[in-house]
């Protein structure tokens, strides 16, 4: 089986992550390089292992997590469907097997919320981990005079937790936002239909899911 580490390390895989981060800021995004693939892969495994997936999924599942945003590289339009195409070819070429790549080019495929669904355990854990990455340090911009929305929300988040009750019944998304820098209403401007996603990410693996944003249950 090829492993997570194998594909962490491989070289083209990481020259391909960080030259899609390249085109995106180029574009105005905040970062989308090895920090944030890398904080996806674990919060992939947290939430697979925390609901007893098998090591093998949760494996999968952090391979999904690490390579989800490679198809950047080609577009930020549809870049979940090129980027499954993306990884489909990668692995394959490193001889994984047939289910398993069917299983990683499935969730990143299905990762975006303009044509995302939870159609496995995942994908699902995929879209939970990779929509609650919201925090200062993916703020690339340094004038906080030009910020645009999206440099406002992220720089505004201080602290970010996702984190599944002990019952296995409910994922919590805590925030702690910074008011002089964006708005509750703000971050549901563009997030919304993450947040969306998110609801039915989580009852695809039997919870349910509450946003709170400084000690407030908002969803």
């Amino acid at each position: 089986m090829i492993t997570f580490e194998e594909i962490r390390q491989n070289e083209g895989i990481r020259t391909y992550i960080k030259k899609a981060d390249e085109s995106l800021a180029a574009l105005g995004y905040t970062e989308h390089s090895f920090a944030h693939v890398t904080k996806v892969a674990e919060s992939v495994k947290y939430i697979l292992a925390t609901l007893g997936y098998t090591p093998h999924e949760v494996e999968l599942g952090q391979i999904a997590g690490f390579l989800h945003d490679i198809g950047n590289l080609v577009n930020r339009v549809d870049h979940s469907q090129s980027g499954a195409v993306m990884a489909f070819r990668i692995l394959d070429n490193l001889d994984m097997s047939p289910e398993d790549i069917a299983t990683v080019v499935t969730a990143i495929g299905n990762h975006d919320e303009g044509t995302g669904i939870p159609v496995n355990a995942i994908a699902a854990a995929l879209i939970l981990a990779d929509k609650s990455d919201v925090r200062r340090s993916r703020v690339r911009n340094q004038d906080k005079t030009t910020f645009d929305i999206h440099d406002r929300v992220n720089y505004s988040v201080k602290k970010s937790v996702l984190k599944i009750n002990e019952e296995h019944t409910i994922i919590k998304l805590k925030l702690t936002v910074d008011t002089r820098y964006g708005s509750v209403m703000d971050y549901f401007e563009i997030f919304l239909g993450r947040m969306i996603l998110c609801r039915k990410a989580a009852e695809k693996l039997g919870l349910h899911f509450k946003l709170m944003i400084n000690e407030q249950s908002l969803i």
